[in-house]
């Protein structure tokens, strides 16, 4: 499968790779981008094979330095703008409902709108010379697109702080407040990352994706909604042969054979 703008790759794993590959930019955010982001974790969702989707960059030093400030001052009518900056929110709900579990492989710098973009993945694994910031607001902009997934994520304060200042924080301190799982050493990054991802591709697709709905949807509904919900899922759950067969597997001290089923 071919993009213009990011690399995919689908390992034996199934564990399946998109990484951001324009370095000339910086994997600045551009439609172009944000389109073949789309298409690739749409593949990926579709393909009954993949059962882990790692985002990562070619770049050496930068997994995305955010939105594309030169389409922010380009001089086309502004109903244009409005319907090209909703690839943002639909690549955020895409991510989140894909049914499969995803890391962020924070290789480098993770700036503006690359944060939310790290931040709609479910894991993210740091190098420890990344950086994290949003500072948008240095140049007169500011980070309403991802702002939401910034506040789901870590506190109010430290959110305001880092939305209004626009700092850049070191990957230890975005480990310290939550944005990031772990911080590891370029010498061990790779394999830190596909530790993780072959422990996610092992697991019941089917629960997985049970799962991550419930993860997705329960996380803003009122508390007695939530429970109704997930009580509803976990019914949904004992009528799979996953689950039988999980179970089976843990007393008889064997691993399991997921059917996805």
């Amino acid at each position: 499968m071919s993009y213009e703008t990011v690399r995919y790759e689908i390992d034996d794993r199934g564990v399946a790779t998109i990484a951001l590959d324009q370095p000339e930019t910086r994997n600045a955010l551009s439609d172009a981008v944000l389109d073949d982001l789309l298409a690739a974790f749409g593949a990926a969702r579709d393909d009954d094979a993949v059962r882990c989707v790692v985002l990562t960059s070619t770049h050496e030093t930068v997994f995305s330095s955010g939105g594309n400030l030169a389409g922010f001052a380009e001089d086309v009518p502004l109903v244009h703008k409005h319907f090209g900056t909703d690839r943002f929110p639909r690549l955020f709900q895409l991510i989140g409902e894909l049914g499969k579990p995803t890391i962020c492989a924070a290789n480098g710098h993770v700036l503006a709108g690359g944060l939310g973009l790290a931040l709609a993945c479910d894991l993210i694994v740091a190098k420890d010379s990344a950086t994290f910031g949003t500072p948008e607001i240095n140049v007169g902009v500011f980070p309403f697109m991802i702002m939401a997934l910034i506040y789901r994520n870590i506190g109010r304060k430290k959110t305001n702080e880092l939305l209004l200042l626009g700092d850049r924080i070191s990957a230890a301190e975005a480990e310290r407040i939550g944005i990031v799982n772990k911080v590891v050493a370029a010498a061990d990054f790779d394999a830190a990352v596909g530790e993780w991802a072959s422990t996610l591709a092992g697991k019941s697709p089917v629960l997985m994706r049970l799962g991550k709905d419930a993860m997705y949807r329960q996380q803003d509904m009122p508390f007695e909604e939530a429970l109704e919900f997930l009580h509803h899922n976990l019914t949904l759950a004992f009528s799979t042969e996953d689950i039988q067969e999980g179970v089976r597997a843990f007393f008889e001290k064997r691993d399991p054979v997921w059917t996805g089923r």
